[in-house]
């Protein structure tokens, strides 16, 4: 990564190229995942840029500033910058108290896109889309829209513990009727709008995308323990995610480890209130000394890790799509997922793995054990979780799928002015 002062001299595009913003404004591409609020958002964010950089078009990702040290402009490969927007403090913020900054975050796009307009703006997140929706309506700019989750979602399974600001799913809302194209990931987002109000034909399904040349089933393993099995669950170390169903499964699983990867550096684990509360359900359940976790690990780490498990767990109570699912079945592993978000849509069940009810323990741990139990069943789960991968996830084909929405917008012109 290079980084340069400033916008680079536009010297003009050739035909067919397109000027693509991606608006992310609390999920940088070049955040490493695994962190409270860094995982499948950044890594997509990055993944889609890259991919559309491959289809030769020019991409400018804004994210906000969230150090004092970060340039104005990070080339991140080429045909992709990275655009640090000033908006609030220059330091972390959690994404849940990012609303106030918005105003002042679209005020910033408005004035970049007035001097060099791209030809389409697709922001990633309620808030970037509120941020990019007024923007765009000033500028005349279209706009595309992918929430990555729902508010209405986490509102029902989180309750009183959904952090969320109360302007969120009325904010959604606004951002889903005044968007020209709602590009969601998965059909359930598709019906979840609609109960919301934004109607079908709106929205269009293009799915998150995996690195098939990364994410492989031959390639370095990490070491195992001494244990004849391995279970290996990757991602944020939120609740949300079901970790502790994981823990609570392996004690119905003798011999078995469980590999936790995610979270803080693996020096700030012992800080870390989630990592504590999953070791006090470790000791509890009586399995602590099977329960390892990683903390954050370098990305270029996590096929390695994956390919060391018998069995890839997935268990969250929500998941609006999940990239770990895809990761493993690009690299020949089983996925035990629960049955919600996308991952109906990912893992079919009993071909590339099983689906069980989320927040249950002993539905994972029955699962696990007659996949732990049956290497030829493993195997073909395995194999046909790579070829599902290849001819539906791969980055090339899911790029494609987003430039053709953007296409569809912009035949539409002059209609697509962002307002509903």
């Amino acid at each position: 990564m290079t980084s340069v002062p400033g916008p680079p001299a536009d010297d003009g595009l050739a035909p067919g190229v397109l000027s693509v913003a991606l608006v992310s404004e609390h999920a940088s591409p070049l955040a490493t995942p695994g962190g409270v609020d860094a995982g499948g958002q950044n890594v997509h964010v990055a993944a889609l840029a890259g991919a559309l950089a491959d289809r030769g078009h020019r991409v400018v990702v804004h994210t906000r500033r969230d150090r004092p040290d970060l340039p104005g402009r990070v080339v991140l490969r080429d045909g992709v910058e990275v655009h640090h927007v000033p908006a609030g403090p220059p330091e972390p913020v959690p994404k849940d108290r990012l609303l106030p900054y918005m105003e002042e975050f679209g005020r910033h796009l408005a004035r970049v896109w007035r001097a060099r307009p791209p030809d389409v703006v697709h922001s990633h997140f309620w808030m970037s889309g509120l941020a990019s929706l007024r923007a765009a309506r000033e500028l005349g700019l279209p706009l595309l829209h992918t929430y990555h989750a729902l508010g209405t979602v986490k509102r029902r399974h989180q309750g009183l513990a959904d952090t969320s600001p109360p302007e969120r799913i009325g904010c959604e809302i606004e951002v889903g009727l005044g968007c020209d194209r709602v590009v969601a990931t998965c059909r359930d987002e598709v019906a979840e709008l609609a109960r919301m109000g934004v109607p079908a034909y709106r929205v269009g399904v293009v799915p998150c995308g995996v690195d098939t040349d990364r994410f492989t089933p031959v390639g370095p393993v990490a070491p195992r323990g001494p244990f004849r099995h391995r279970l290996v669950q990757l991602g944020r170390l939120v609740p949300r995610k079901g970790a502790a169903v994981s823990v609570a499964a392996l004690a119905r699983l003798p011999g078995t480890e469980l590999l936790v990867v995610g979270g803080p550096p693996r020096d700030r684990l012992d800080d870390d209130p989630e990592v504590r509360r999953l070791r006090g359900l470790a000791r509890d359940a009586g399995v602590a000394d099977r329960v390892r976790f990683t903390g954050g690990v370098n990305p270029s780490r996590v096929p390695a890790l994956l390919r060391s498990a018998d069995v890839v767990l997935c268990p969250a109570d929500y998941e609006p799509f999940g990239i770990v699912p895809l990761e493993a079945m690009a690299c020949g592993r089983p996925v035990v997922a629960s049955a919600v978000g996308g991952q109906l849509d990912t893992v079919t069940d009993p071909g590339t793995g099983r689906l069980v009810p989320p927040g249950d323990p002993e539905a994972l741990a029955r699962a696990v054990a007659a996949l732990l139990a049956d290497p030829a069943a493993r195997e073909a789960c395995a194999v046909a979780g790579r070829r599902r991968v290849l001819s539906r996830y791969g980055w090339p084909r899911i790029a494609a799928a987003t430039e053709a929405a953007y296409c569809e917008v912009l035949d539409a012109e002059p209609a697509a002015t962002g307002t509903g």
